[in-house]
């Protein structure tokens, strides 16, 4: 048979500068050319191994096959090194098929030969016929046992890679080399055997190859991957020059066990850095939140003359993003776009989520159509930022253009797609979506299912999003944290709790989610027993445990505790927190410690409107409406915009202190200076306000002005008015539409029968009691505590239960005694 090599094929190989190949190119025809039979047998094997190399490198499927030809037409195809080198070529040009032809086809192979073999099938993913090879070999040198752990490892075998270093070991024929123990240590860190790298450790060092530099780059690599950044730590003090993967090995440790200022620290000491330390030092301070000295060091690298590359733009954008620094992005995107030869597809979506974030979906759509490639990333970049702008109908617009390009949706682009899904009249979207997931097989990846519970949740079906969770073959902590919130919403503690503990690990945000949960439905003293369990069990609070945790103190009004809390911020460092901060407020607040409140408040550097509202409502449920209104002004001063919140604590400051005026101009104010729209509970304060000075006609007449129907909050203010002045027509009509609104309100009816019973209406009240019985409404009792020596004495209505309740009705008598001697003595006085 007579192969033709035309110009037209090796045009295609022209970069390679072999002569045998040049020769080929001049030969229409495989003959024996002079040129041939007048080389030596050594310098046709020297061409033909050199061009064998060069098609191995090219993975010329063509070419491999042609060249095997030759040699056979050569006779040359019975030489065990030609014969060896043609198996090479083959296995890296993925002809794993031909390659077995060929080793079949060798009457005596050598070591070399079978250890080939074995690196063809681990390359092509054939372990176990690698396996085959290795158990028929007559004789094995390192290479085959390095060979079969090294497959092994690749193919992601990694218990398998350990058990051949421990036969090898055993079987005593082969002493180990630095590519034996590189390639278990890096089985063993991948497993997090800690056992077992202590003893390669020992081992290597028995070996004498403990100072290997190839070794100690394994071996401290090896300790980081398993978790005991102390063994690194010796291992790299002890190396007499470390090299760079050393350096960023070490930093790369102590950042993923928590030590950022250690890695910076070691940072600063490498007496030479490469692109890989500065990328590496980059990336961990924009995955760890400091944005400001992520650019930083992205400047300082710039100035040091070292290029930066895709990885690098990609967290320095990412930085940009978490401090929002808009401006800094955009001029990084002018040096991409002005020194880049093209926009790499990984940077571009960091453009985009970018630009999103900030605001600027215009400037991320811009970034979108300018790229010459899009991904699932980048899509799911730009649908994830019109939906966080809270464009969901845009969101899903872009989410079916995606899918029509089309480009396939991954896990991520369709837990972005369900956070469109905000609340009950988006479930029929939600459904339509999740049925979507299941036929791309995708329901049950941990990313999707977290979605989808979230997104039933959300939109107030509780029953759906705990059979998405059931129906998770896997769950992290956040499937279960996911969970324990949408128990949370629905109001169901008890099934929350429940399912906190059953979970099989926990983090600090699942422990905040069970204690603001606790918090949130009035399960105070249950919050604090779970803030409680958190300090015993060891876990590391944050600034949100301690916000929550004195939350629940200023609702319980338990101040000791509070201050225990108070005093664990101040030593874990979150005490200037502003969060931290504005709930101490409260709590001092709350339990009438004002002028702490105060404190407080004057040490937050930067106030929020949080703060400046929680002194505004410290003041007005400790009745100093002055005070308010002095806070108020100056928050207006200091350029802070108020909001129906900051509204609702300068009424209510009003009503507790009379301030009629004030409270009638401020009401005006919010409409016409800030354009807030008074609510219910504005116009609550304000019926209140005029009902205690007595002016309930101009109550009534502001509750037939409300544009929207008033709620209970607003009927109740103006019974508790009428109670005030003893006007019994009108409670009644207060009365009458408040249990229109909520018939079971004990309180509503208690009010009504006071003010017949002060208005001598005895009869009346009669009839409100049998009223209540009928409809089966019970008074809940009074209750009331304090808190004395670090323990809550609780009481109720007619309590007869408490140890000291005989002290208690002494004290009290005389509390009566000299209240009524005081009134004698203010009425004496008045007469004289």
């Amino acid at each position: 048979m007579i192969f033709k090599f035309t110009w037209r094929f090796f045009n295609r190989y022209s970069q390679v500068p072999h002569p045998l190949i040049r020769h080929f190119s001049d030969q229409s025809t495989l003959t024996a050319e002079p040129m041939f039979s007048q080389q030596s047998y050594m310098e046709l094997s020297e061409k033909f191994y050199e061009s064998m190399k060069e098609c191995s490198s090219l993975r010329s499927i063509p070419f491999a096959r042609k060249l095997h030809a030759q040699l056979v037409f050569m006779g040359l195809a019975s030489s065990i090194f030609l014969q060896n080198h043609l198996l090479h070529m083959y296995s890296n040009c993925g002809l794993i098929g031909d390659a077995c032809r060929v080793f079949g086809g060798i009457e005596f192979p050598n070591v070399y030969s079978w250890n080939t073999m074995i690196n063809g099938f681990a390359e092509s993913g054939q372990m176990r016929e690698a396996e085959k090879v290795f158990e028929k070999m007559p004789e094995r040198d390192i290479v085959s046992w390095n060979s079969m752990m090294s497959g092994y490892f690749r193919n992601g075998e990694l218990e398998a890679t350990v058990k051949v270093f421990v036969w090898m070991v055993q079987d005593c024929c082969c002493v180990p080399d630095q590519f034996s123990f590189s390639t278990v240590m890096k089985a063993s860190g991948a497993l997090g055997y800690l056992k077992l790298a202590l003893q390669l450790h020992g081992f290597a060092v028995k070996f004498n190859f403990g100072k290997e530099t190839y070794v100690e780059n394994s071996v401290i690599d090896l300790y980081i991957k398993c978790g005991v950044m102390d063994s690194a730590q010796k291992v790299f003090y002890r190396t007499r020059n470390p090299s760079l993967f050393c350096w960023n090995s070490m930093i790369y440790g102590y950042s993923k066990h928590g030590s950022i200022k250690k890695a910076f620290e070691l940072f600063a000491r490498m007496p030479g850095c490469d692109t890989v330390s500065w990328n590496t030092m980059i990336s961990i301070l924009s995955q760890h939140g400091f944005g400001t000295e992520t650019l930083d060091t992205f400047y300082e690298m710039w100035n040091r003359g070292f290029r930066p590359n895709a990885m690098t733009y990609a967290s320095v954008l990412s930085a940009c993003t978490s401090i929002y620094d808009l401006e800094w992005g955009a001029h990084l995107h002018a040096r991409i776009v002005r020194i880049e030869p093209g926009l790499d597809v990984y940077v571009g979506c960091g453009l985009i989520d970018m630009y999103a974030k900030c605001g600027r979906l215009d400037s991320a759509r811009r970034v979108f159509d300018g790229m010459t490639e899009h991904n699932a990333v980048s899509w799911t970049s730009l649908i994830r930022g019109v939906v966080l702008a809270g464009f969901q109908e845009e969101a899903l617009v872009l989410f079916n253009q995606m899918r029509e390009v089309p480009v396939v949706s991954d896990q991520f682009t369709l837990a972005t797609i369900l956070g469109v899904c905000l609340n009950q009249k988006d479930i029929s979207v939600g459904e339509l979506l999740h049925a979507l997931t299941v036929k791309l097989g995708l329901d049950s990846a941990v990313p999707v299912a977290n979605a989808l519970v979230t997104m039933y949740a959300r939109c107030g079906n509780i029953q759906k999003a705990n059979h998405a969770f059931e129906l998770m073959p896997i769950r992290d902590i956040i499937s279960w944290t996911a969970m324990i919130t949408a128990f949370s919403q629905a109001g169901d503690a008890e099934k929350a709790r429940e399912c906190f503990d059953k979970m099989p690990e926990k983090n600090v945000i699942t422990w905040n989610s069970m204690l603001a949960t606790y918090t949130q439905h009035g399960f105070w003293e249950d919050g604090l027993k779970v803030y409680i369990q958190m300090l015993r069990e060891g876990v590391k609070l944050d600034w949100i445990t301690i916000a929550t945790s004195v939350s629940a103190c200023a609702d319980l009004a338990v101040l000791v505790l509070g201050n225990q809390i108070l005093a664990q911020a101040e030593k874990l460092g979150f005490s200037s927190n502003v969060s931290v901060a504005n709930s101490v407020v409260t709590m001092y607040s709350r339990c009438g410690q004002i002028e702490e409140a105060q404190k407080m408040f004057n040490s937050i550097v930067v106030k929020n409107l949080v703060s400046w509202n929680a002194m505004m409502t410290g003041y007005a449920q400790n009745g100093q409406g002055r005070k308010v209104l002095e806070i108020f002004e100056k928050m207006l001063d200091v350029g802070n915009v108020p909001d129906h919140i900051s509204y609702v604590s300068v009424l209510s400051g009003c009503s507790h202190s009379g301030l009629i005026s004030e409270g009638q101009y401020y009401f005006h104010s919010m409409t016409k200076d800030h354009g807030i729209s008074p609510t219910s509970e504005h116009y609550a304060c304000m019926v209140d306000l005029l009902g205690r000075a007595g002016l309930l006609e101009q109550a009534k007449n502001l509750v037939n002005q409300m544009p929207s129907k008033p709620n209970p909050a607003v009927w109740g203010a103006l019974l508790a008015a009428c109670r005030i002045h003893g006007d019994a027509k009108l409670a009644e009509f207060a009365v009458k539409n408040l249990l229109q609104l909520d018939a079971e309100r004990s309180g509503s009816y208690c009010l009504l029968a006071n003010i017949y019973s002060e208005s001598g209406k005895l009869q009346d009240v009669t009839n409100v009691r049998k009223l209540m019985r009928d409809k089966g409404v019970r008074k809940n009792p009074g209750c009331s505590w304090i808190e004395v020596d670090n323990r809550v004495h609780v009481f109720t209505v007619d309590d007869t239960n408490h140890p000291q309740i005989k002290d208690v009705r002494t004290m009290l008598e005389d509390f009566t005694k000299k209240i009524e001697e005081t009134k004698k003595k203010w009425q004496s006085d008045e007469i004289c």
